[in-house]
């Protein structure tokens, strides 16, 4: 069998790991304001902060069973599979640990909080996983191969209506769409653009959001799977999509491009616009309907921003020595996560473990 970690290999597994890590209404491009020294004089207890373990990414948080799953595909040299650890929601200690054959990256979970679903990118593949026991239920590998025979990543993961949407990093993309119980696919979502990054589900519309790597978010029906529309900027800009959030209330898509623009852009769902710019790298972006409030990860700033949703500007903001990748909001709206990574070695191996860090907001 060939090498995991053949030089070709690691290079694709640092160009993933790094993915994790996109008119006449719209407002005039504005800088984000820097918070006041009032809003930035957060007490130290505010912040939890604790090293956990290599290739940290995606979290699901359990609120029943007072728990937070972290996806991890350890390191990337010299080391096959990946873990899945269980954390104490408010000390972080660990409280269970599970170790997976292959790497794991996107990670979502059932309602109840009984199955955890994870991608395994390298692969191309996903994983229903028993949270509790850590053992891997059931598997689906796609068959999508790119130029070098390597498979298209398995990069986001959302489940809706018992179906998963799994996002195909190829040129051009796919989404798979796999029964959560069978874990059969069902469907593919063909030409789905370059690079295919985050997935949501607008109650709002109806309608299944995907960005890619090509600037634009494509509005899926989730019951025929057809594309209708793919929105895009419309300022002739190039535009790389990655993660996306929704304000229900007021129609608003939130999306982050962390590489060509350095920009989150506000699209009203209702004309399909661009409303709003949000200058500055972003890479994880979440709303938080109880505070009214957009929180973005800032990877080459290694920040996190707490922004007011109605005015965009900045209300606090917090500083790590890492670089800040997924985020995590807690049902009740008080808490935020972090998974915070370490940068790359010249032969692709990280410079140290990455942490994940507790935010009490106020």
């Amino acid at each position: 069998m060939k090498s995991l970690f053949s030089p070709r290999h690691a290079a694709l597994a640092l160009a993933l790991a790094a993915a994790f890590g996109l008119s006449a209404c719209q407002a005039p491009a504005k800088k984000a304001e820097a918070p006041s020294a009032a809003a930035a004089a957060q007490p130290a207890s505010a912040v939890k902060q604790r090293e956990l373990g290599f290739g940290l990414y995606e979290m699901a948080y359990v609120p029943g069973a007072k728990a937070l799953y972290v996806a991890s595909a350890d390191a990337f040299k010299d080391v096959s599979g990946g873990v899945i650890y269980r954390l104490d929601p408010t000390t972080l200690e660990t409280t269970g640990k599970g170790y997976t054959d292959l790497k794991n990256f996107g990670m979502t979970m059932n309602q109840d909080g009984s199955l955890l679903y994870v991608t395994n990118t390298l692969d191309g593949g996903v994983s229903k996983i028993d949270p509790v026991k850590g053992k891997v239920l059931a598997r689906t590998l796609f068959s999508e191969r790119n130029e070098k025979g390597f498979p298209f990543g398995a990069r986001e993961i959302f489940l809706h209506n018992d179906q998963l949407y799994i996002g195909g990093v190829g040129d051009p993309g796919v989404i798979w769409v796999v029964d959560a119980q069978s874990m059969k696919l069902k469907s593919r979502i063909k030409n789905a653009g370059k690079w295919v990054t985050g997935i949501i589900y607008s109650p709002v519309t109806d309608r299944i959001y995907a960005a890619n790597g090509g600037g634009e978010i494509l509005v899926i029906n989730p019951r025929s799977h057809k594309i209708e529309k793919r929105l895009t900027a419309g300022d002739g800009k190039e535009y790389l999509l990655l993660n996306m959030a929704e304000d229900p209330a007021t129609g608003r898509l939130f999306v982050t491009d962390n590489s060509k623009a350095k920009t989150t852009l506000v699209f009203d769902e209702r004309t399909g616009k661009v409303i709003k710019r949000i200058d500055g790298d972003a890479l994880g972006i979440k709303f938080n309907a109880k505070r009214n409030e957009i929180y973005i990860s800032q990877r080459e700033s290694q920040k996190v921003l707490q922004l007011d949703a109605t005015t965009y500007a900045v209300k606090n903001s917090w500083s790590f020595e890492g670089h800040p990748n997924s985020l995590l909001v807690t049902p009740d709206g008080q808490t935020l996560y972090v998974t915070i990574k370490q940068g790359f070695n010249k032969d692709h191996s990280s410079k140290g473990p990455d942490s994940v860090a507790r935010i009490a907001l106020n």
